[in-house]
């Protein structure tokens, strides 16, 4: 089969999804390549106001662009990294993962707080698990609550008095040219580790399409690659999902990756940490998840999955 001659890239529709694929349909046009973005709504799209703690689905932010690409209606989709389930469609691959971008959250204001200088009994407002046990580990006075929407829309709810603060991916700022214009404090890893992938980008195309390989050129980051890796098999050892409170940052640097990881209570009460060092990402990766197990994690993972499950 040759390669199309024109690809088609899928992504979703917010306008940081947008900017994302714009970035890497700049990269494969410079490398000769044609490429027309076209957007795909997701589960996350048909569901605005259910809450991403409940939603049991690993794959709420890719399924129909996999869909998609199963049935060759797209030859590529870009995804943020930390959406992606750890466990793959049949026949589907992650041809490149991109160069990282700072993984690190941030904590949005109006006054521009780090988490020690919110006021006390601040409302918070995150979808994520990761951050609300972490926030709460840190600082237990602290409302934490609900909040969907793109960046723009979760800014807005806070200036409306919604919550005194949000806490955002910093990549995702700075992707869309905000990293200068909305206050924020950065959060070092040890008050907030990340996500799982936190930074990256993602090109997912079918295992055997004729121009994966051209893709993984154009977009490929083989140092981010190694570290991502060995975030994903930490994560996949646990059987946790993209809506679990794991935290995960490695980094790959003279020929060894190094790599921390947490999990959490959502309460934050209970916290396991751990690092790893080594070459192999899959050896690292299961080697911290182990080490985690075994402080007591797979007690956490265990009492959510209950929770969603009744």
């Amino acid at each position: 089969m040759s390669p199309p001659e024109t690809l088609i890239l899928g992504t979703r529709g917010s306008r940081l999804a947008l900017t994302q694929s714009e970035t890497c349909a700049d990269k494969l046009r410079r490398k000769g390549l044609n490429v027309e973005v076209r957007v795909v709504r997701t589960t996350s799209d048909h569901l605005p106001e259910t809450p991403l703690s409940v939603i049991d689905r690993r794959d709420v932010f890719t399924r129909q662009l996999d869909e998609a690409l199963l049935a060759r209606e797209i030859d590529l989709a870009i995804h943020s990294l930390k959406d992606v389930p750890t466990e793959l469609p049949a026949g589907i691959v992650l041809a490149a993962i991109s160069e990282r971008h700072d993984p690190s959250d941030a904590l949005v204001s109006e006054d521009g707080w780090d988490v020690d200088g919110l006021p006390g009994g601040a409302t918070v407002a995150t979808g994520s698990l990761r951050r609300r046990a972490q926030l709460l580990h840190r600082r237990p006075d602290l409302r934490i609550v609900e909040i969907r929407g793109n960046v723009e829309t979760r800014v807005r709810k806070m200036r409306e008095g919604d919550a005194d603060a949000i806490v955002l991916a910093r990549a995702g700022l700075e992707r869309l040219g905000l990293d200068g214009e909305i206050p924020h404090a950065v959060l070092a890893a040890d008050v907030v580790l990340p996500a799982v992938g936190q930074g990256f980008l993602a090109a997912a195309t079918l295992e055997d399409h004729p121009s994966r390989d051209a893709v993984r050129e154009a977009l490929n980051d083989g140092a981010g690659e190694r570290a991502a890796l060995a975030e994903r098999a930490m994560l996949r050892a646990l059987e946790g999902g993209c809506r679990v409170p794991v935290g995960a940052l490695g980094v790959f640097a003279d020929g060894e990756i190094h790599l921390k990881g947490l999990v959490a209570s959502p309460d934050g009460a209970l916290m396991y940490e751990g690092e790893a060092r080594g070459p192999e990402p899959d050896e690292v990766g299961g080697r911290l998840a182990r080490d985690l197990l075994g402080q007591g994690a797979g007690i956490v993972l265990a009492e959510i999955q209950e929770v969603r499950s009744t």
